[in-house]
């Protein structure tokens, strides 16, 4: 058996039953993915999908730097449809790069804003369908809430995720005052309680500060994150990414959320005529551009091949630069044959 065919039987149940037992393309969730790299100062790279023509250049630029790789739906509930067209499209364009590197998807973070069972049923509902369409992290962002709220929502969403064993991601309650991290832990001591398993801590990085990070905040949240067997990702990284990723490989983070130039390429690639109707629209909604960009893009004009091939070669080249800034190069080969070996641990 090779080394492909062993990391392949690690895939989660639901994202076989979605893409099929003969599919080739290892999508694992990214829990293994932090197995095989627990000694290894590296972060899981993970970009938002703003726009499915970048897929091609994301998945050459895993591919040339042997590079492990997660690839982010910005708006997996955006319609009924939504998560399984985005990981058909992935898997798509992953079969016919004949992609061979491990890749995670990421559903997220979805936003939690009100815990009344009128909310809580509608987001529940949909996050089954997200588990369903083959996602193998869920993100959640629980920052509009306050601690007690957000375990209380958690106790009723957590289940689509944690029944399958997938991976899930939180971003805390914002800080009320004192200690930045006091939300952090009510919240982590109280899913304890509960029993509700977390993999990733989630921060945006506007919460460490303006400039430079905090890194001593960053360790910090490392060393919480770990008293609860989570680790940390930095979220929502955006302008001169390349220079501030290796800051945060060396403060203990885990993984990094790059929307970094991504966003700017992803609009770019409209002519400007739609591009400001997507700005204008995106203010109206209170959304980034480029998130809305993500749930409107099928009703848009199709790109020009011309756009896209831009596209794709831009994304590859920044995609580059984040996956070598993050220490992930050659992680691709080195987590499969670990994974190979000690699937059965």
């Amino acid at each position: 058996m090779s080394v492909l065919d062993k990391v392949l039987s690690l895939r989660p149940g639901n994202t076989v039953a979605r893409v099929g037992a003969g599919s080739r393309i290892p999508l694992l969730n990214p829990r293994e993915l932090l197995r095989a790299l627990a000694r290894t100062p590296v972060a899981l790279p993970c970009i938002p999908v703003q726009a499915k023509g970048a897929l091609p250049g994301l998945l050459r630029a895993a591919r040339a730097e042997d590079a492990v790789l997660g690839l982010a739906c910005p708006h997996p509930l955006a319609d009924r449809g939504a998560a399984e067209r985005f990981v058909a499209a992935v898997h798509e364009a992953a079969v016919e790069a004949e992609h061979a590197r491990p890749l995670f998807l990421q559903a997220g973070p979805v936003r939690v804003a009100r815990v009344d069972g009128d909310a809580l049923g509608p987001l529940q509902e949909g996050l089954f369908r997200v588990v369903d369409a083959g996602f193998t992290l869920v993100s959640l962002d629980l920052s509009r809430l306050d601690s007690y709220a957000a375990v209380e929502a958690l106790n009723v969403l957590a289940g689509p995720v944690s029944e399958r064993e997938l991976s899930l991601e939180l971003t805390a309650p914002a800080s009320s005052g004192g200690d930045p991290l006091d939300a952090y832990r009510t919240l982590l001591e109280g899913l304890r309680q509960w029993k509700v398993p977390v993999r990733f801590v989630r921060v945006a990085e506007g919460a460490l500060g303006v400039g430079e990070p905090d890194v001593e905040l960053v360790r910090r949240l490392v060393d919480l994150a770990a008293d609860y067997d989570a680790v940390v990702t930095v979220g929502e990284v955006g302008a001169g990414v390349p220079r501030a990723l290796p800051t945060y490989v060396a403060a203990g983070v885990r993984k990094v959320d790059c929307v970094g130039a991504f966003e700017r390429l992803a609009l770019g690639a409209w002519p400007p005529e739609v591009r400001a109707s997507v700005e204008e629209k995106a203010v109206a909604a209170g959304l980034p551009p480029g998130e809305l960009l993500s749930v409107l893009e099928e009703q848009l004009p199709p790109l020009t091949q011309g756009a896209r091939d831009k596209l794709e070669a831009l994304c590859f080249s920044e995609a580059m630069e984040v996956v070598s800034a993050l220490g992930a190069t050659r992680s691709g080969t080195g987590s499969m044959h670990f994974l190979a070996d000690r699937r059965g641990d």
